[in-house]
């Protein structure tokens, strides 16, 4: 017996030993503390772990696993967090940085400028007595209560510019002239966003060759292609609430036509220059023959002197009118009336190797009902129908055949020719020099505000 508890006690001894150095020293203490801050593990964790120890049992193991899964699933969530985060800023700063353009352009320019605030056109000081209005406070005034005004202007202008810019490349020697007319014309009226008569082309597209100074535009049908050695001007219009852009350029591929583009260019800038508040019309195609009739050009041997073309001229423009009444010629002797403070003008030349008089020639394409008309009693019923389509479509401004073809009409030269016959609509056959001869044109179009000159639709290429 005596032998049995001696043995009992034996083995019992180390149990009861094991017991105190895990949990009843200071030493054990301080290491499982140590243990605790070193692992950063939960309370629940460190304790089933102390218990592990006694027993040598895996107690609470279950709650370690809900834990566990606890930890992952916070972790899960500071993920979606982050990328929220990530996602958030990323949107930000593409709202920072903005819509950029497509190539060929596609979006419309409102949405480039979110803000409605759009690009600001060249700006020029007036001249002599008028250079106090840069600084005077009433005239800054108007300039502000006239913000949406110069809003629509810009926009239109934007929209000029950017479908110019890309134009000037897809027009190439090979591309029909009806492919170029409708390329610039459909990417208009997307950028733009035509909406009828509130915003939208604001005249057909003149695309006229070599010795045509201006009013062509082909037909359905034609098939006339650029060529090499061709002159091309392109003169096309935008607008805003019958806001109107008019603005042309000339493109030429042979390098021999550059001093002949160079005199118009700097013949038009001149005319910009020149124009102001209470400076006379005559006075400025003064100065615009002065400067285009200084360069010469070398064709085929020969040497012509480039001329001002008479009979064609600049323009004032009105709302819903290309012609206000006001003309800007480009030679000296004409009329003296006066440039009126918040006037649109058309500083528009051409220069030519011919003549320099123009004469109605070849098939006519551009119409525009004539803006003073009043009622007109019409006897031929298609004539009457057809006039309601250009009132709903057009109004005042111009048109051309294709337009008519592109909204469904047909059959319809017979009631156009008695809407011209009537006066009710105007006929505008294509102008031209003599044959063999080359016409070139620069245009912009300026506003006259009560502080400063602004040229509208001035961009980088001209």
């Amino acid at each position: 017996m005596e032998v049995e508890n001696i043995l009992g006690s034996q083995q019992l001894a180390p149990q009861e030993n094991d017991l105190p150095e895990a949990t009843s020293t200071q030493e054990s203490d301080a290491e499982l503390k140590k243990k605790k801050k070193k692992k950063k593990k939960p309370a629940n964790v460190a304790a089933t772990e102390v218990v592990e120890s006694i027993g040598g049992i895996q107690l609470n193991s279950g709650k370690e696993e809900e834990d566990g899964e606890g930890d992952e699933a916070q972790a899960d969530a500071l993920t979606e967090t982050d990328a929220a985060k990530k996602k958030k800023s990323k949107s930000k700063s593409k709202k920072k940085k903005g819509l950029v353009q497509t190539d060929p352009p596609s979006i419309p320019v409102k949405d480039l400028f979110p803000s409605g605030e759009f690009p600001e056109g060249e700006t020029q000081a007036y001249k002599d007595d008028n250079l106090w209005r840069s600084t005077s406070q009433e005239k800054r005034e108007l300039e502000r209560l006239e913000k949406p005004l110069y809003n629509a202007v810009r926009q239109a202008s934007e929209v000029h510019r950017q479908v110019r810019s890309y134009i000037r490349k897809y027009a190439k020697p090979g591309v029909a002239m009806v492919d170029i007319c409708e390329t610039l014309e459909d990417m208009v009226r997307k950028l733009i966003v035509e909406n009828g008569l509130k915003a939208g082309i604001a005249f057909p597209t003149g695309c006229s060759l070599n010795w045509v100074a201006a009013h062509w535009t082909p037909n359905s049908g034609d098939k006339t292609v650029l060529q090499y050695d061709d002159v091309m001007k392109l003169d096309f219009g935008t607008h805003i609430e019958g806001r109107i852009i008019d603005c042309a350029f000339t493109i030429a591929f042979n390098p021999v036509y550059d001093p002949l583009l160079e005199a118009v260019r700097e013949a038009t800038n001149t005319g910009i220059r020149e124009a102001g508040i209470d400076v006379r019309l005559g006075d400025i195609g003064a100065a615009i023959q002065e400067v285009m009739e200084s360069y010469e050009v070398e064709i085929g041997g020969k040497t012509f002197q480039v001329k001002s073309v008479r009979g064609l001229s600049g323009h004032s423009i009105g709302p819903y009118q290309i012609h206000a009444g006001k003309s800007v010629p480009m030679v000296k002797g004409g009329e003296q009336t006066k440039m009126e403070e918040g006037e649109f003008f058309a500083i528009e030349t051409f220069g030519t190797t011919g003549k320099g008089y123009v004469r109605e020639d070849l098939e006519c394409s551009h119409y525009t009902k004539n803006f003073d008309v009043g009622h007109v009693p019409l006897r031929l019923q298609k004539a009457k129908q057809l006039l309601g389509t250009i009132d709903k479509h057009f109004s005042t401004l111009a048109f051309c055949k294709r337009y008519l073809d592109r909204i469904g009409e047909t059959k319809y030269l017979m009631a156009l020719k008695n809407l011209c016959d009537q006066g009710v609509v105007t006929a505008l056959p294509p102008l031209c020099d003599v044959k063999g001869s080359y016409v070139a044109q620069f245009e912009h179009t300026i506003f006259l505000r009560p502080t400063c000159k602004e040229v509208l639709s001035r961009g980088d290429d001209f």
